[in-house]
């Protein structure tokens, strides 16, 4: 396992340094991990805690991390001899991977002492930002697909860790397999692929590239067809392929479209299969796809089957960053807490204060989500009771619920520097993704113009809030 504790921004040791000198380095600090709201955010899909977690485990710094601190020539030597025998002891409480979250709700919170809790925040933000980002856009293309989606980015990431990441949060959104053979291999999912144009081009003729492949995978033959030309030429050859696959037992698995007329092509080959008594072999469709322009198609009568989604997958390209902050929530005097709160003459940046927890609030008996509520710690919802919520900026909007459940949406992570919540199989985080999705009404998920999901503060939290805006906000 890589040693990535220098993955870290400088400010975050030198900020150590500083905590050190002052003798608050062992002070107890709690962090929140979240992200704010922007138009493209309609819900996200929470993951990048396993590789957080692995991280936090193996949190240490080598003897060489220390020679290279040291040649900086900015750290005195007791801070250093800090940080060799350093590792994490604190607390972590967070969301379950493959959990729908919304902005502003904490799902991830670090209490550690100080040195620990400001150390960790980059690498954190590194593992959580990406793939959320990265699941929340494939589980938008999944929905919009109906499913069959295959993950085909890696390369068009932003790296090798991004290729491999980027397919594992592309699992948890949704997708069905991947091209990304490591990612395969490293976490024991699906992986798919066969021909690029290449091999059409090294043939005398496109014919004879397609007997060719079909005699290496006869059982696993699916053709792409737009090398030349899709419907003079690449449909009829991969007809004439299947049909001598036939007579000699087996039957072939489809085609590939990639350029041109999505719409029209999918729909004119899957007519001349169907006519060739083909009707079982499936269409897949790539090329630059994306929840968009696969609504596009669907709507237009597209006649695909699978889709093969790259570039503006492993990218998310309409929105490249998912802009998840790490924000100081409390410190501790002793067994005291003290709330702590991040002020901004802009309303969305004003950080909710405190230790917290968050609540998922269901209708019964539909047992769809209707609203999170964020509280103080140790507060309890009596779910016999009527629960009165109401936004958090325009206390006006208020509603009443009855008849309804709650869950608390996070769990232990760490407890004293050990984990102690389950590792899951990116299968089940997966299956859990879909289960979580499927309570959430179709006006909260839909890409255009969604009915925004509530995310309120208690009473309790919203007055803590409330009395430091009150009290920091005139200096």
């Amino acid at each position: 396992m890589r040693n990535l504790t220098l993955l870290t921004d400088l400010y975050q040791l030198t900020m150590g340094q500083g905590y050190f000198t002052e003798g608050k380095h062992t002070q107890r600090a709690v962090f929140d991990v979240f992200f704010r709201p922007n138009k493209l955010i309609t819900y996200s899909v929470a993951a990048g805690m396993e590789q957080a977690a692995e991280y936090l485990e193996n949190l240490h710094f080598d003897e060489d991390d220390i020679s290279y601190l040291r040649s900086l020539g900015i750290f005195t030597e007791d801070y250093l001899a800090c940080l060799r025998t350093l590792r994490f002891t604190g607390d972590v409480t967070a969301v379950r991977e493959g959990e729908i979250v919304f902005p502003y709700e904490p799902i991830l919170t670090v209490s550690a002492p100080m040195l620990e809790a400001q150390l960790v925040e980059t690498a954190l933000l590194t593992f959580i930002n990406h793939q959320t980002l990265i699941a929340s856009k494939a589980a938008k293309i999944c929905a919009a697909a109906g499913g069959g989606v295959m993950e085909f980015g890696l390369r068009r990431a932003q790296g090798p860790d991004a290729g491999i990441y980027g397919a594992r949060a592309a699992m948890i959104g949704g997708c069905v397999g991947t091209s990304n053979v490591y990612a395969g291999k490293l976490f024991d999912v699906p992986v798919s692929g066969t021909m690029a144009h290449s091999w059409v081009m090294n043939f005398p003729s496109e014919l004879e590239a397609f007997r060719a492949y079909a005699r290496s995978f006869p059982d696993n033959c699916l053709l792409l067809v737009d090398t030349y030309d899709t419907l003079r030429s690449g449909v009829p050859h991969a007809i004439q392929v299947f049909k001598e696959l036939r007579e000699q037992g087996y039957e072939p698995k489809g085609i590939r479209l990639d350029s041109g007329d999505l719409a029209y092509l999918s729909k004119a080959a899957r007519a001349m299969l169907d006519d060739a008594g083909f009707e079982n072999a499936i269409i897949c469709a790539s090329g630059d796809l994306d929840e968009s322009l696969i609504r596009s198609l669907k709507a237009q009568g597209a006649r695909i089957d699978t889709w093969g989604v790259g570039t503006k997958l492993i990218t998310s390209a309409d929105m490249p960053a998912l802009g998840g902050v790490y924000k100081l929530a409390a410190v501790y005097e002793g067994e005291k807490e003290v709330p702590k709160i991040k002020l901004s003459d802009t309303t969305e940046k004003i950080t909710n204060p405190g230790v917290k927890e968050v609540y998922r609030i269901y209708d019964m008996p539909s047992h769809m989500a209707i609203a999170d509520l964020i509280v103080r710690a140790g507060e309890r919802i009596d779910e016999a009771k009527p629960l009165t919520i109401f936004h958090p900026v325009d206390t006006w909007k208020r509603m009443t619920v009855t008849n309804y459940t709650v869950r608390k949406l996070r769990e232990p992570l760490f407890a004293g520097g050990k984990r102690i919540a389950p590792k899951y199989k990116l299968s089940e985080i997966a299956a859990y993704r879909a289960s979580e999705q499927a309570h959430f009404w179709e006006e909260y998920m839909r890409q255009d113009m969604p009915h925004i999901y509530k995310v309120d503060l208690s009473d309790q939290l919203y007055q803590l809030k409330k009395s430091l805006v009150e009290q920091f906000g005139v200096q």
